[in-house]
């Protein structure tokens, strides 16, 4: 396979997962804008403040680390990887960390305080922008990884 049919093939997949979470940050904004539903502070925010932080930091950094590491030690006996096994890696980095995005999602719909908010709102940025598969990228985890 090419590096751009794989770069073409993860886009897709890319934008697939982010259309739906900038649809609802549009619709929701649109909601909130003219009124038609009132989302207000709820009941345990000193909880759930944190708690969606913590789980935004935890999609956008922590699982794709630990998810690489472990595809890292997975291979690491071997002498190449297969094109299909790096493409199945990437798809799967890529569903852990755009869950980020619907995180922030959350976070808006809870209107949780402005500090958890804009935090989750740079973790799902940093999600989006790091993990977008460029064809550099691709060459660069193709290379890393030995593949055939």
């Amino acid at each position: 396979m090419l590096v751009a049919h794989i770069t073409d093939e993860l886009r897709r997949t890319y934008f697939m997962l982010l259309v739906p979470a900038v649809v609802g940050f549009i619709f929701l904004f649109g909601v909130t804008k003219f009124h038609l539903i009132s989302f207000g502070p709820f009941k345990y925010q000193e909880f759930l403040g944190p708690s969606v932080f913590i789980a935004s930091v935890i999609f956008a950094i922590a699982l794709p680390i630990f998810f690489r590491t472990l595809f890292a030690h997975k291979v690491r006996d071997q002498k190449s990887v297969s094109e299909a096994d790096l493409v199945k890696f990437e798809r799967n980095f890529l569903y852990i960390a755009l869950v980020t995005p619907y995180v922030t999602l959350v976070a808006y719909l809870l209107a949780l305080p402005r500090f958890y908010c804009a935090g989750t709102v740079l973790m799902a940025l940093y999600a989006v922008y790091y993990y977008y598969p460029s064809e550099r990228r691709i060459r660069f985890e193709k290379r890393i990884f030995r593949v055939r």
